[in-house]
């Protein structure tokens, strides 16, 4: 096995009532650990997502609403899933995209304040399949693995399909790197500033729309101009994660302001001293 692994690797996919990460919500996660020394370690939990699982999700991953009417809504199930995935990366198939921010949303959405970017690297098997064949992950699993995905589109059967593929793919393409902090790097097309790919980076670093009439422009120029732009996003359907990203970056121009506003004040003040002393009569000079 080429995978060089410092930690455990967890390998993981969910279910959803569907694919906007603002608004739909988890009914089946699967995480699979790959330890270092190559044992294994799984769990898979279906998800009360508290709202009706449409029709066309159902289609894809035959997950109904009575089928989770008698499990345990996300907030419960999190501090395992956090436990789970403590000082552990993070893998999964097209996850970059969709399973890390859905997951990220759900915890923001349970009040457990937590950063996945902080504390994991992220590797998608998807990016590496993209790069050289691209497909749908039935079809990586036949390519790589020489097998059929039997159970396609739930949670457990995709987890442990991506786990085979991602280290099928180490094994026949020698360009791909074996360490999740390459992997990391070689698995992420576009840098961003949030995980839904609405914030991303200019070429100097700083924050910038990557969406709508703004595009382009960086947070700090349109909210420091146009605060009901911020305001806008704050009430608009956006990701939570990203709410979260501009509401900090606001907040930086706030104190900002305050601290220019007291410089300003004290040197008024420094101002109007100097004067009243040089403005005395002869013998009332004032100190």
């Amino acid at each position: 096995m080429r995978l060089q692994l410092t930690r455990p690797l967890v390998f993981f996919d969910l279910e959803t009532t569907g694919v906007n990460v603002a608004t739909d919500r988890i009914v089946e996660i699967s995480l699979v650990k790959q330890f270092p020394n190559g044992n294994t370690e799984s769990k898979t939990w279906r998800v009360n997502p508290g709202m009706h699982i449409p029709k066309e999700a159902s289609d894809v991953h035959h997950i109904m609403d009575e089928d989770v009417a008698d499990m345990p809504p996300f907030k419960e199930l999190a501090p395992e899933v956090l436990a789970f995935i403590d000082n552990c990366d993070l893998a999964g198939y097209n996850s970059n995209h969709f399973d890390v921010p859905m997951l990220q949303e759900e915890l923001l959405r349970a009040d457990f304040d937590v950063d996945l970017r902080k504390d994991h690297h992220f590797v998608d098997a998807f990016v590496i399949f993209q790069k050289h064949t691209p497909r749908n992950l039935t079809a990586a699993y036949k390519h790589y693995c020489g097998k059929e995905l039997v159970g396609a589109h739930g949670a457990n059967a995709d987890t442990e399909a991506t786990r085979e593929v991602l280290l099928a793919q180490l094994d026949k393409h020698s360009d791909v790197p074996t360490t999740v902090e390459a992997l990391e790097e070689y698995t992420t097309l576009q840098k961003t500033a949030d995980l839904a790919g609405r914030i991303g980076y200019d070429a100097l670093g700083h924050e910038v729309f990557a969406f709508g009439k703004h595009k382009g422009q960086t947070l700090r120029e349109v909210f420091a101009k146009e605060p009901s732009y911020y305001s806008w996003i704050q009430e608009g359907d956006f990701p939570l994660y990203t709410k979260r990203l501009c509401k900090q970056i606001m907040e930086q121009i706030r104190t900002e302001a305050k601290l220019l506003k007291l410089q300003e004040k004290y040197q008024h003040k420094q101002q109007h001293k100097s004067e009243s002393k040089w403005n005395s009569k002869p013998g009332e000079l004032q100190f």
